[in-house]
């Protein structure tokens, strides 16, 4: 008897780590390995939690759906060894959490807190070029200045500042800027 079968507590939450962006393939392809292998008495529920944000770009808003955690699957199942091998082998799997190759279950107040808790909804501003933005974090912290590049990826921009009299162009990450209230 394997390890994995003594740490059966029955049915319970678990948490599976994905690649990013691969949460709703794997939950999809695990609903079909269930159906198909007739496993529902082993894995019973499938969450990827997720909040709602606004997107508002001048007048027009617009929600998207956002992960609360990227990269992670909750899972409801009874841990055996046939149950972990059929999670841990879906493509896009990297592991359980818990340590080594232990899951370990979520407590019920951790589950409570992750799957009954209404989702939020904030609001977040598009920033295009030319746009007036605050930089809210770093050395340059309170400067206002005109957003004139963003790479490729959109991690990154360049705020250009005006400081002694000098435009001054400042790489930042783009979580450190918001859109200016200012005009």
């Amino acid at each position: 008897m394997s390890d994995i079968n003594e740490m059966n507590e029955g049915l319970r939450w678990y948490v599976a780590h994905t690649y990013s962006g691969y949460e709703n393939k794997v939950k999809m392809n695990l609903e079909k390995i269930i159906e198909n292998r007739n496993l529902g008495h082993l894995i019973s529920e499938i969450y990827i939690p997720t909040e709602t944000i606004i997107e508002s770009d001048g007048g027009s808003e617009k929600e998207i759906e956002s992960k609360v955690f990227p990269a992670y699957v909750l899972i409801k199942m009874v841990m055996t060894d046939e149950s972990w091998h059929v999670v841990r082998n879906i493509r896009g799997v990297t592991g359980f959490v818990g340590p080594g190759s232990k899951p370990v279950p979520l407590s019920d107040e951790e589950v409570a807190a992750i799957i009954s808790v209404e989702p939020q909804v904030s609001e977040v501003s598009v920033i295009a070029l030319g746009d007036m933005v605050d930089i809210i974090d770093g050395v340059f912290s309170g400067y206002t200045g005109k957003l004139t590049e963003v790479s490729p990826d959109g991690d990154e921009v360049t705020v250009t500042v005006s400081t002694v009299g000098r435009d001054m162009p400042i790489k930042l990450e783009k979580k450190h800027i918001r859109k200016s209230t200012e005009k």
